[in-house]
């Protein structure tokens, strides 16, 4: 694509039974960096990514390191061929993809706390039961006077206009889904999640990740880091961040608002799917979006030209 880019990473929810087996067998960087995942997990995140089983692969424990080696992967082949970018965000937990891609955190330490971020969250769901719905064709405002009405759910993702998703008790979700249409929702829809996930159902999360955060090595990035938790650049403090990003809603529309507003309108998704990609295209319509999320994608990004 022309110019460098901001990065984009997947998080959650993007993960399939085969992703990145493609470009596992053409680059070698690519195997390195399962390799080094596999040491570092003690377990073979490789054979799990490519081959399942599926309800395996779907535990948020192993999706979440198998979601993380698979962004870093492609963005070390990715560099082999001379990307440069300008900065990095992610979706959820695509923050710690942007964090090992600006410098900020080794990917050894992001596996080891992307694992353990996994086990809290599940352990965290089990202990308050709760799911997720999406809400689409409202804006955020009334989507926020619902939650404030109904109490027990809360906005927990601001994917793109027309499109928040919602985390709360199922109680809640049940009434959402009947009041939201007459506030004028055109579709009201539960997601297949284990949790309330970035809601306060799932804080003693947030607790079991302090001690895991506080011990990683952070750095300050080599390239800008754009937090959606915060919608700014950080460059410090991060352990706290991803700490309150367990409970915060994820901003991820008003995060590229903020930036398409400062001039960075060209944006790569790195990582399975092309999701991201969608969500900015109808967040600001004069961006250009590329992604790489398998061989015959990154094929296409390096024959357009990488900066």
């Amino acid at each position: 694509m022309a110019g460098r880019p901001t990065l984009v990473f997947p998080g959650q929810g993007a993960q399939t039974v085969g992703m990145g087996k493609d470009v596992y067998d053409l680059h070698a960087a690519v195997r390195r960096t399962y390799d080094e995942a596999n040491a570092v997990l003690g377990y073979d995140i490789a054979a799990l990514s490519f081959e399942g089983p599926a309800e395996t692969l779907s535990r948020t424990d192993i999706t979440q390191p198998a979601l993380l080696t698979n962004s870093i992967a492609l963005l070390r082949e990715l560099r082999e061929r001379g990307l440069e970018f300008d900065a990095a965000l992610g979706h959820s937990l695509g923050e710690y993809s942007a964090l090992v891609a600006t410098g900020a955190l080794p990917f050894a330490d992001a596996l080891r706390l992307v694992a353990r971020r996994g086990a809290a969250m599940l352990s965290a769901a089990e202990e308050a039961s709760g799911g997720m719905t999406a809400v689409l064709g409202i804006d955020d405002a009334t989507v926020e006077a619902l939650c404030a009405e109904i109490g027990g759910v809360w906005p927990a993702n601001y994917n793109a206009p027309g499109q928040v998703v919602v985390s709360g008790s199922r109680e809640a979700l049940v009434t959402l889904a009947e009041r939201a249409p007459r506030s004028g929702a055109r579709k009201v829809v539960p997601l297949a999640v284990s949790g309330a996930f970035h809601s306060p159902l799932v804080a003693s999360a947030v607790e079991a990740m302090r001690g895991p955060l506080g011990e990683a090595d952070w750095a300050a990035p080599e390239q800008p880091f754009f937090s959606v938790c915060s919608v700014a650049f950080e460059s410090s403090g991060f352990a706290d961040l991803l700490a309150r990003q367990i409970v915060s809603p994820v901003r991820f529309a008003q995060s590229i608002r903020y930036l398409f507003g400062k001039g960075y309108d060209s944006f790569l998704e790195i990582g399975p799917g092309s999701v991201l990609s969608g969500l900015i295209r109808r967040i600001e319509p004069g961006a250009v979006t590329a992604r790489v999320a398998d061989a015959a994608t990154l094929a296409v990004a390096v024959e357009g030209g990488l900066q």
